[in-house]
């Protein structure tokens, strides 16, 4: 066991019923994406379908994340490979909905994170064909310089959860609309360590459940 395991390890929760969301593991799925067949990156941030029901759509949810300081990739390219999550909604396992990353200026802000790094998340929505919760589900981490082929930061998985969840419980707004996120943060979901993550990066087992309120 790993230091932060034996500092933070705590048996996993059986599943059960949410309000919000599912836990994707009733149904097969897991609390990590695949970035390869076996290994994944933490979804450790959650959006509930208790919140604003307009960021619970792909419109409203783009809006949302740009309040909160990210935006569509550079010149609506996509850099990297393509992440896949089974969110135990009976889709199995799909790609990601969504790439964003940190938005540092107005023109052209995620192509210099592109260059620079920074703070970026996937995400996918629970709609498949058995469980249709509409939540969002995330995975978030902060990343080096395009010289180091982004690879994730130390500790860039808790790093980059932490300054997510940090904007969204602080008063955002875009185009004349203003959110407030309460956070539940949650242990049990998630092995803390760096069992079966990619780049073997530690993280600390923690997820915050968002539930995003119109103000």
């Amino acid at each position: 066991m790993d230091t932060l395991q034996s500092i933070f390890w705590t048996t996993l929760d059986l599943p059960k019923v949410e309000i919000g969301w599912t836990d994707p593991r009733v149904n097969g799925g897991r609390f990590l994406d695949f970035t390869t067949p076996r290994y994944g990156e933490p979804l450790n941030v959650i959006i509930s379908n208790q919140s604003d029901p307009f960021i619970l759509t792909d419109a409203g949810f783009r809006l949302y994340y740009k309040s909160i300081g990210f935006s569509e990739e550079c010149l609506g390219l996509h850099y990297g490979h393509v992440h896949k999550a089974d969110l135990g909604d009976g889709d199995g396992r799909k790609s990601e909905h969504i790439l964003a990353r940190q938005h540092y200026f107005s023109k052209w802000g995620t192509c210099w994170e592109s260059i620079a790094g920074g703070n970026h998340f996937r995400a996918w929505k629970q709609n498949g064909s058995e469980i249709d919760t509409g939540a969002w589900f995330l995975a978030v981490s902060k990343e080096m310089d395009s010289t180091k082929n982004h690879m994730i930061i130390p500790d860039g998985y808790n790093i980059g959860r932490d300054l997510l969840v940090e904007a969204a419980a602080s008063v955002s707004h875009w185009n004349g609309k203003w959110w407030q996120a309460d956070v539940e943060w949650r242990r049990g979901l998630l092995e803390p360590g760096y069992k079966d993550i990619n780049h073997a990066i530690a993280q600390d087992g923690r997820i915050a459940i968002l539930t995003v309120n119109r103000l």
